[in-house]
Formats: C-alpha cells, sequence, structure tokens
C-alpha cells in the first residue's frame, strides 16, 4: 500500500530542513560566540545609524547572502519563510542579550574583551576575503574562547538589568535590520542570481567588516563600514541596461549601403545568415542555460 505523504507536510520538511539549520548557524552566531554582546558593551549600538551598519554587517553581510543565493532551495516564498523562521528568534535573542549586557559586562574586564571581539571580527573578515588565507588563521570561536579566559573576573559579579531603553531598542533594530536585508535578498533571488557578482560583494563587504573593529577601538572612522558596504552593494549589481543599449546602438549602426547588397546579392546572404545562425547556435550554450560545475562549493561558503 502506497505510502505518500501530504504535500504540505513535504514542504513544511523542506522548509524547516537544512536550510533553515544553515541559515541559522550563519545570522545567529554573533548572538552566539559574544560578538554582539561584545558590540552593545563597546558603545557600537548607541545610536541608530551604529545599529544599522552593526546589523547589516553582522546578521547580514556576504555570508548571508552567499547562503541565500547559492546554497537555499525553493520558490521566493518559501525562503521568504525560512528567514521569518530564523528571524523571529534572532531578534528575541538580541533583544534579551542586549538587557542581559550590564550583567555580562559584570564578569568580565570589558577593555580586554573588546580587543579579543575585535580580532574575531577581523579573522571573520579575512576568512570572508580569502579561503587561504582563512586556513592560517584560528577558529574565531578559539579567539572568543581564550577572550573569555583572559578577561574573566567573577569578582565584580552582579545580576544586572540593561536601565537604558534605547539600547535594548538599538539591538532590536540592528537584529531586525538584518532580518530585513536577509528577507529582502530572498524575496529577490531570482532577479539577484542574474545580475549579482557575490564575489564582489564579499570583497567589499570584508572590507566594510574589517573596518569595524577599528571604529569599536575608538578610531574615527565613524560609518565608514556602513558606506564601504553600500559601496560594495552598489558595484556588485550588474544592471543589464548597458548590455540594452549597446544592442541597440549596434543595431542601428547598419549602413543603407548593407542592406542595399543584401538585396542586390542574389539572395545569397540569406543562406550566409543561416548557415551563420546555425553556426552559433552550435558554438554554445544558451546565455540563460547554467553551465557551472556545481560539484564542488566555493571554500568561502
Amino acid at each position: 500500500m502506497s505510502t505518500s505523504r501530504h504535500p504540505v507536510a513535504l514542504r513544511l520538511e523542506r522548509i524547516v530542513g537544512g536550510d533553515t539549520r544553515l541559515l541559522a548557524l550563519v545570522m545567529m552566531l554573533p548572538l552566539i560566540d559574544g560578538v554582539f554582546p561584545a558590540l552593545i558593551l563597546a558603545g557600537a549600538l548607541d545610536d541608530p545609524l551604529g545599529a544599522i551598519q552593526v546589523g547589516l554587517l553582522i546578521f547580514g553581510g556576504s555570508a548571508t547572502v552567499a547562503v541565500i543565493l547559492a546554497e537555499m532551495s525553493g520558490t521566493p516564498r518559501e525562503q521568504a519563510t525560512i528567514v521569518m523562521l530564523v528571524g523571529i528568534p534572532l531578534i528575541l535573542l538580541a533583544g534579551i542579550q542586549a538587557a542581559l549586557a550590564p550583567a555580562i559586562g559584570s564578569v568580565l574586564d570589558i577593555v580586554i574583551f573588546e580587543r579579543f571581539a575585535a580580532l574575531v571580527i577581523v579573522a571573520i573578515a579575512a576568512k570572508t576575503a580569502s579561503a587561504t588565507i582563512g586556513d592560517y588563521l584560528p577558529n574565531p570561536v578559539v579567539i572568543i574562547g581564550l577572550g573569555l579566559v583572559a578577561s574573566i573576573d567573577p569578582a565584580g559579579a552582579e545580576f544586572v538589568v540593561m536601565d537604558n531603553p534605547a539600547q535594548v531598542a538599538n539591538a532590536l533594530l540592528a537584529a531586525g535590520v538584518g532580518v530585513a536585508f536577509a528577507l529582502a535578498i530572498a524575496l529577490g533571488g531570482p532577479y539577484l542570481r542574474g545580475c549579482m557578482d557575490i564575489d564582489r560583494f564579499r570583497f567589499g563587504s570584508a572590507v566594510a567588516l574589517g573596518l569595524l573593529p577599528l571604529s569599536m577601538l575608538g578610531m574615527p572612522f565613524g560609518q565608514a563600514p556602513l558606506a564601504a558596504l553600500l559601496v560594495a552593494g552598489v558595484f556588485a549589481v550588474d544592471l543589464p541596461l548597458d548590455r540594452n543599449s549597446s544592442d541597440s546602438a549596434t543595431d542601428g549602426d547598419d549602413s543603407p549601403t548593407d542592406s542595399l547588397g543584401a538585396l542586390t546579392d542574389g539572395g545569397g546572404s540569406d543562406a550566409d545568415d543561416a548557415d551563420s545562425s546555425d553556426d552559433d547556435s552550435d558554438s554554445g550554450p544558451y546565455p540563460g542555460d547554467d553551465s557551472t560545475d556545481t560539484q564542488g562549493r566555493a571554500p568561502w561558503l
């Protein structure tokens, strides 16, 4: 007897399967490795613009873009559902960590822990820029673990809750911006896969991520990381406008003598055109065909 499963059950199994776990691992990593609480304690979320910058760089960035565009399957609606399944707990956990940030700071030497958190961000940026360089760098979890050992100071431990509602609101804003960014990538996936160079965006976001710890350590970079990320996004998208205009320009450059020659050629040009069109069709795949070898995966994914 057939035991076929209901289509709705199969769809739910696919939605809550590996794609959800992979996206959750990428987007919730800053909450797990302690980078997000360190940014809160370092004052990176003191204003809404800083929260937007942290949200785009820490919760968004090239890793989220690569997972959604290159790893996740399904329709844009299914991918948006996965983003919301990950995003809602992400926002709640970010608010909880912001509320408990003073309690976390009471058992740590903030100055030392901030430096190790900056090293973690630099290591992630280097791994994002080059997989070869990443092979020679320690795992970010190892760095943050050493930072916890070096900065822990249990003598002053106390349970203190954040008394500044604006800080909690900025933490929620940062997480919300990251989720909104991922949602926009998921919904625009069919278009972005055809016009976005992920490698180019990866390098630009690595530069932006590398500037973030410098601003954390008090250097006057301001919102330079956010500006670098926006520039990377602009240069990573190749709009088809130039190609269409060049095609129309070449079509309009046909001189009257060309058409006259075609008319006085005794019909031979039609046969040549047919032969050339056959040769063109046999010379390579249609531009819309995916001829990329997908057996392997890019090392930085």
